[in-house]
């Protein structure tokens, strides 16, 4: 290759990487600035907390269901085409959102924006079309992908600033600038790339996929409500949405074994580089996310025998370096990886999760300085390596003749993760209650440590992606 082509070639990686760092970055917004503006949001539009949550979850969920087929749709009709639609949809359902006259609005915005949910797999796909150097993939993969760890704490802080000075609105005005601003780059920056140009879309998959996810995602929100109490209709409701995934799941898989285009071909969901990254996606999810969103921050904000400490200042002290460390680690685990290999790394920040959930539940509940060092700690295993290698597995693991298919269903394993963290955890803290708070908290994080070590088990059946890495 001759200089001026090298210099050309890094010219168009270096405007890919500007394009799909602001995409990645105005998602990101999207799914974490709102999280300090929710009581001003409930306040603001006359209902309570719990209807607030749901528009939270109507995000997510959307986002989850979206993730599924838009990474393969992008193959078909162009991966630029589809993160620029992603993008300007998310914009105008912030628009939505920060006109909106009452809580059904809100709803209508927020769905619209979880359009945007496979933005992250997407950015990767698109970058490792571009990028055919197993080191420099490593390192930029890392970079886009610590992003969906957080912005370094901003997020949280900007979102609360805004609402607490100028109410809930700013927040998502802030959300249609950022949005526009990153399909501006898209379009401009980003080139356009359509390996399955010509395929036909499996929408009958997608149907039944679709509708299997999402009876499975909202069993799980509506079986959280049993922890408040038994309710004979919700326990009928759960059992019925159960039902209705199975039986989606079961007509989706006899509709991908005779389609001609299908969606996904059953040979690949029988590979183990398929179903264990699946399954170590969705254990390690169950077992962490909860604990670093939810578990520790009620303890530290709880009185004794937590440490009475307020929102900001609790953000200030574990969230924000959880989120920082991932993110200046991500690009370093992202590097090592081809050298190293993908489940080598991956498997080492398990092994430091471990160690950081102990330190948190048998030395962090007892003292402050110590809960503070685990949750840095994590930050650094988890969301600087374990989240970086799963979504790289998803990427150079996925069929050579459907790339955008494990990416979007492993997008899907990390939401499920995620919904039944909430479920598992909070539920454990609940039942155990009567042992006394240092003891329940305790257990839960024991929980976590066993659910977390039969992740790390799971991907001891992950083949290594050879062609993704570096040998001598």
């Amino acid at each position: 290759m001759s200089i001026a082509a090298a210099k050309s070639k890094a010219g168009n990686v270096t405007a890919l990487m500007v394009a799909l760092l602001a995409a990645c970055i105005a998602f990101q917004l999207n799914a974490s600035m709102l999280s300090p503006a929710l009581v001003i949001m409930g306040e603001e539009l006359h209902t309570n907390q719990a209807v607030i949550g749901l528009s939270q979850t109507s995000f997510f969920t959307a986002a989850a269901l979206f993730s599924l087929f838009l990474p393969r749709l992008s193959d078909i009709i162009g991966r630029k085409r589809v993160l620029l639609a992603m993008m300007v949809l998310m914009a105008v359902g912030s628009v939505i959102s920060a006109l909106a006259p009452d809580v059904t609005w809100l709803f209508v915005g927020r769905i619209i924006q979880g359009v945007s949910g496979p933005t992250v797999p997407l950015a990767l796909i698109m970058l490792r079309s571009e990028v055919t150097d197993p080191k420099k993939y490593g390192v930029l993969m890392g970079l886009i992908t610590a992003v969906n760890g957080g912005i370094a704490g901003i997020d949280s802080f900007v979102g609360g600033f805004l609402a607490q000075h100028y109410g809930f609105r700013s927040v998502f005005w802030l959300m249609v600038v950022l949005g526009a601003a990153a399909a501006v780059l898209v379009a401009v920056l980003a080139r356009e790339s359509k390996p399955g140009e010509g395929t036909r879309m499996d929408w009958w998959g997608v149907l039944f996929i679709v509708i299997a996810v999402g009876a499975l995602l909202t069993m799980l929100n509506e079986a959280t409500a049993l922890l408040g109490g038994y309710s004979t209709s919700t326990l009928v409701l759960v059992i019925a949405l159960a039902a209705i995934a199975a039986i989606a799941f079961i007509l989706f898989w006899a509709t991908e074994k005779r389609s001609k285009h299908p969606m996904v071909q059953i040979v690949h969901l029988r590979q183990r580089s398929t179903w264990a990254t699946l399954l170590t996606t969705i254990l390690t999810m169950t077992g962490i996310f909860a604990a670093i969103n939810g578990i520790v921050p009620a303890f530290v904000q709880a009185a004794k025998p937590g440490f009475a400490i307020g929102a900001t200042e609790m953000s200030l002290l574990i969230l924000t370096p959880y989120a920082l460390l991932g993110w200046v680690f991500g690009p370093i685990s992202g590097r090592l990886a081809p050298v190293l290999g993908y489940t080598r790394v991956l498997r080492t920040g398990m092994v430091g999760a471990l160690v950081a959930l102990a330190v948190i539940g048998f030395l962090g509940l007892h003292n402050l300085p110590l809960m503070i060092a685990g949750t840095a700690l994590l930050g650094i295993m988890y969301a600087g390596t374990v989240n970086i290698m799963l979504n790289g597995l998803g990427v150079v693991h996925s069929p050579k003749g459907n790339p955008g298919f494990l990416p979007g269903m492993n997008a899907g394993a990390f939401n499920l993760g995620a919904g039944l963290s909430f479920l598992v955890l909070p539920a454990i803290l609940v039942a155990t209650a009567s042992m006394g708070v240092v003891a329940s908290y305790t257990t839960v994080v024991v929980v976590a440590l066993v659910i977390t070590a039969l992740a790390l088990a799971a991907s001891l059946l992950i083949p290594k992606p050879v062609e993704a890495e570096v040998h001598a």
